[in-house]
Formats: structure tokens, sequence, C-alpha cells
């Protein structure tokens, strides 16, 4: 049996920070944690100096891997090199867990298309088949409602997708200028102008255009959302409702089978998920940045009124543990909640039960992190499967400061 222990730890548990812990770990999962008082503590453990620590982070979606594949328009890099190397820059931002997220969907816009998106897919499950990856690897499949093509490229990637231990995520999404995330068509236009270079005239031409040729679609809404219904009734999806509006909206995906308000862009959205008992996801950068960039709610005053259970980065995996700091700095919420946000809440939006909190039984995916200044810097990230004995386990941080000779 594999066994280490961390201690002198300000570990961030479920209710609680608790000042001087001792956390020991047995066979990658968590064992024991409780103050390290004298006699307690296991010849070899390490020091952590009073660090942070948590649990690994959950990112319950991410874009960034799309940008990690084409950082320039006219640079496109390898799916798999791509993978391995976004999973390096993940870990050093102390997550353990990732849903990258692949977007069926054809977007000129964003440099979208189906094709790349299921070369994504591809070799982000064959780097989480491998059993070496520096990071649990896992999907978030993103379905514009609008599109035929890209339902059927949702249905074939469902189908090829080995068994896991939870259903996978699917977010169903309509990015229709005038909706959701863009509802606000004025702070849409000013986005579009800085990213196409547009003059008003011109931009206002653009979304005319592409209001018109998305509405002859209209109809691929309501056949997409009854076909997701019958995959998560018959237990084959989790379904995220994305950029909702209104508690009306609301209520209608969540009649079709939604379990998750992912980005409501309305106080009044996320009140009605809150009250219906689905998690509701916010995005990390919204907190960092004091607002959306969509000109939608502002995330901090939705978490401050206990109308959030989860942040996600969204596009920018450091910015978790940066929000997540600032809100307990701000007083918004004290530390252990802030923590819960990318960690057990992030569990709970993904279906994943065995993992997000420092309790015994649980996976010891870890993160140590230190906050000079209030800026966070992660000084190490284990996960569950590096601390475990056997032929195949990864080398890991915790193999390596093992006791010598053990």
């Amino acid at each position: 049996m594999s066994r280490h222990a961390f201690v002198h730890a300000r570990a961030v548990l479920p209710d609680r920070t608790l000042d001087d812990a001792l956390l020991v770990v047995e066979d990658g999962r968590i064992a024991d944690v409780a103050p390290a008082t004298p006699g307690t503590v296991p010849a070899g453990a390490l020091d952590l100096g009073g660090a942070l620590l948590l649990p690994g982070i959950i990112d319950t979606h991410s874009d960034a891997l799309e940008k990690e594949q084409r950082p320039r328009p006219t640079v496109e890099f390898d799916a798999t090199f791509a993978v391995l190397s976004f999973e390096g820059r993940v870990r050093a931002a102390g997550v353990t867990t990732m849903h990258h997220a692949v977007s069926y969907q054809t977007n000129t816009e964003k440099d979208r298309t189906i094709e790349r998106s299921l070369a994504l897919a591809t070799a982000v499950r064959e780097r989480a088949a491998s059993g070496v990856g520096l990071i649990d690897h896992r999907l978030l499949h993103r379905l514009d409602a609008r599109d035929a093509d890209a339902l059927d490229a949702l249905k074939g990637a469902l189908a090829g997708q080995p068994h896991s231990d939870v259903p996978p995520l699917v977010s169903y999404e309509d990015h229709t200028p005038g909706q959701g995330q863009y509802r606000n068509l004025e702070a849409y236009r000013a986005i579009i102008q800085q990213q196409e270079h547009l003059s008003a005239e011109d931009a206002d031409r653009f979304i005319r255009h592409r209001i018109h040729e998305r509405a002859d679609a209209i109809s691929q809404r309501a056949g997409t959302l009854a076909h997701l219904g019958q995959e998560v009734r018959a237990g084959r999806i989790r379904l995220l409702a994305h950029d909702v509006e209104s508690a009306e909206e609301l209520a209608g995906v969540r009649a079709a089978g939604a379990a998750v308000a992912e980005f409501p862009t309305t106080r009044e959205a996320a009140r009605a998920a809150h009250d219906a008992g689905m998690p509701v996801v916010a995005g990390a950068p919204n907190v960092l940045r004091g607002g959306s960039h969509s000109g939608n709610v502002g995330a901090e005053t939705l978490i401050a009124d206990g109308l959030v259970d989860n942040l996600s980065s969204d596009y920018m995996p450091t910015t978790l543990l940066a929000a997540t700091l600032r809100l307990a700095e701000r007083g918004a919420v004290p530390l252990h909640t802030a923590v819960a946000l990318i960690t057990s809440g992030a569990a709970r939006t993904s279906g994943l039960t065995d993992r997000g909190a420092l309790v015994p039984g649980l996976r010891a995916d870890l993160v140590v992190v230190s906050a000079e200044g209030g800026r966070p810097t992660v000084r190490m990230s284990l996960l569950a499967e590096e601390s475990r004995d056997g032929d195949g386990t990864p080398v890991s941080v915790a193999r390596l400061l093992s006791p010598a000779g053990r």
C-alpha cells in the first residue's frame, strides 16, 4: 500500500479552512484530514509550510484547447500535439480534471468547424485512454441548436465514445444575435466591430445577415432539443442549458431534461435554475474582469447572493484559482465557499461523485497553492493515480518525494 502525508497546510475543507492540517493519502485516496498535533505526523511527511491545500480543480467548460491548436488564424497544429501542449498549462493552473469544450458548429467568427472539433475530440479521448496524461481529460460537447449537420456529428461522436463513469456532458446552445449571450445587440455590435474591424454600418449589416440566415433554421431547434431529451431519458447524456435568459426559457429546457444551467445571462434565469435545484455555472473571467464582456449579468453579484454553484474557466484556465481567491479577499463569500465553486460544485455539475473535496474516501487529486500578495501560484498538483503503487504508475511528485528505500 502506498502512503503519503502532507503537513502544516491550510487545508480548505467543505465547511471551513483548517490551519496547520495533516492530510494522509493511501493508494490514491484521502485517508484522513486532521489537525497536525504532536505525535500524529508520520515520518517523511511533506511540510507545506502554511501553503493552501485544495482539492484538484475541476473545469467544466474550457474552449482554450481550440486556441492551443490554432493560436493564429493561419497557424494550425496537429490535434494531438495541441492536447499534449495544453495539458501542461492546465496542470500548472491547478486543474486536475478538464472538460475540453468541442463545438459542433460552423462559426467563421470564432474559426470553428465541425471537422476540426471532431479531430480534437478524438485526440482528447486518445490521451485520456493512454493512462499517462497529466490530468483527467474529459469532453464537453457543445451543440449548435440550429445546425442539422452539427446534430449528426454529435450523434456520431457519442456513438463512438467509450463507456464512461458518468454520462458525457452536452451543452445545448443558440448563439443567434439577439439571444442568449448576444441578447444585448449593442454589446454584440461592439464585439463584431472590434473582431472584424468593421464600421458601425457594416457591423449592422453583418448582424442582420446573421439573424436572417439563422432564422431559416429555427425549426431545427425543436428537433434538436427533442432528440437531446430522448438521450437524457435513456441515461446517455447529461444536458446543460447554455446562456438561458429567462425563467420561461429555463423551464422549457428543463422540461426537456436539462440538469444544469450554464452561464445564465440574467438574474431571473439564475434564480429560476437555483430554485429548481439545478447547478448554476458562471464564468471565472467574469469575476476577474468585474463583469460580463457581453453586457450580461455579473457573476460576482450572483455568487454573493448564493445563486452560483460552479465557476468554469470558459476560455482561460488560469482564471479559476485567481477568481476564487479574489472572491474570498473581497468578502463576497468565505474561502471554503469560493473554493467549492471550482471543486465540489464543479463535481456536482459534471456528475462526478468521487472527487472535489478533502474528504476521506475521495480521490486524492490535490493542489498546493501559495498566495503572496494575493496572487496565487500553484506549487504542486497531484493526480490520485500518481500516488498509487503498482506497475505502470506514473512517476510523480509524490513518488519522487517518498522516503528513500520505501
